[in-house]
């Protein structure tokens, strides 16, 4: 792994982190369950009968919302811990498998749709991902994928007045393509920072077409005094693209 921090294993650190990461995910993680899951619904739209992918699944909770919704769903990941913990509570629409984004296991167009929710930053070689993604799409079938926005991933936090008011978000080192080690709540792992030309210049090489791009905002202002969450009404932490083979 170029360029990755040598205290972390090929996996950047998700094998270590993982109990505390599906106890992050029982408790509710609140990206996900009071910003991302609305947005990410939205764009794949009516799922029905689709086989769908779901690219570093995790516990495979999403998985288990679109299987909800009539998809055949398979998730897939490369840490053992998460694929056992999501075959533990898979339905009957739904089966997980242990294999890596860059080199996945399943035949050309095999899926109407392929997922990735805050995936792409954790694999190292994110245009071969994506060159997989698209191969295993069907000719018209879509790639969702929501990501750490691109300016999120290169900043070093909030600039603050005396009173620790915010006043603007220091970004450095965006045009690098590099890891990140994140820490909380238990976790040490590596994301990986690219900027946004780096993506989408690997999309437009695998074939695929832009067809919505949305940085997610909460759907009121129910939150917007809440400290914890008023970054998500002034910097845009994450973004939602949707492509089409």
């Amino acid at each position: 792994m170029p360029g990755a921090d040598s205290d972390f294993d090929l996996d950047g650190g998700w094998s270590a982190s993982a109990t505390a990461w599906l106890g992050i995910l029982e408790r509710g993680d609140p990206n996900r369950k009071l910003l991302l899951d609305r947005a990410m619904l939205a764009e794949v739209g009516d799922v029905a009968g689709l086989r769908v992918l779901d690219l570093g699944c995790g516990d495979g909770r999403f998985s288990r919302m679109l299987a909800e919704r009539g998809a055949v769903c398979i998730g897939l990941d490369v840490i053992d811990a998460f694929v056992t913990a999501a075959t533990s509570k898979a339905g009957e629409s739904e089966r997980y498998v242990r294999g890596s984004g860059e080199m996945l296991p399943f035949v050309d167009g095999s899926f109407d749709l392929v997922i990735a929710y805050l995936s792409l930053i954790d694999i190292p070689d994110f245009r071969s991902a994506i060159r997989e993604s698209a191969r295993v799409l069907r000719p018209g079938g879509r790639l969702v994928v929501c990501g750490i926005s691109n300016l999120h991933s290169a900043a070093h936090g909030w600039t603050r007045d005396a009173d620790r008011r915010r006043l603007h978000v220091a970004v450095d080192r965006y045009l690098e393509e590099r890891p990140v080690v994140l820490e909380w709540s238990g976790m040490r792992i590596l994301n990986w920072h690219r900027p946004l030309s780096a993506y989408i210049k690997a999309y437009l090489d695998a074939g695929l077409s832009l067809r919505r791009f949305l940085e997610p905002m909460p759907a009121d202002d129910s939150l917007r005094d809440d400290p914890e969450f008023e970054d998500w009404y002034r910097v845009p932490n994450f973004d939602i693209q949707v492509w089409q083979k």
